[in-house]
C-alpha cells in the first residue's frame, strides 16, 4: 500500500514538475552568502586568541609586565639604562607579527 502510494506520488509530481526562471536569483544569493574559507579563518582567529588570553593570565603576564616595567623605569631613574636586548627583539617581533596580521587581514 506504502509502495503505490509513493510512486503514484512520484508520478504526480513529475507530471507535474515545471520550471521556474530565476533570472539569476540564485546565482546572487549565492555570491552573498559567507565565504566558508573566512568563516573558519575567523573561528580560528578567535580560539588562538582565546588560547593566547587563557595562558597570559595561566603565567601571571600581568605580574611579570608591571615588574619589568618597574625595573626599567627604576634603572633609568638610577642613570643606568640596562637594556635587556632579548626583551626589546621579542617586543619588536610580536609587533611586526601584529602588524603583518593587521595588514593581511584588509579587505
Amino acid at each position: 500500500m506504502m509502495e503505490t502510494d509513493d510512486e503514484l506520488l512520484k508520478q504526480f509530481f513529475s507530471e507535474q514538475k515545471k520550471e521556474i526562471a530565476d533570472n539569476g536569483f540564485t546565482r546572487r544569493v549565492i555570491r552573498h552568502l559567507p565565504d566558508r574559507r573566512k568563516r573558519l579563518a575567523t573561528l580560528w582567529t578567535m580560539f588562538c586568541s582565546l588560547c593566547a588570553v587563557i595562558l597570559f593570565f595561566a603565567f601571571s603576564g600581568i605580574e611579570i609586565i608591571t615588574r619589568i616595567l618597574h625595573e626599567t623605569v627604576a634603572s633609568i631613574l638610577r642613570g643606568e639604562p640596562n637594556l635587556d636586548l632579548t626583551s626589546l627583539f621579542v617586543a619588536v617581533a610580536v609587533l611586526v607579527c601584529l602588524g603583518v596580521n593587521r595588514i593581511c587581514s584588509m579587505e
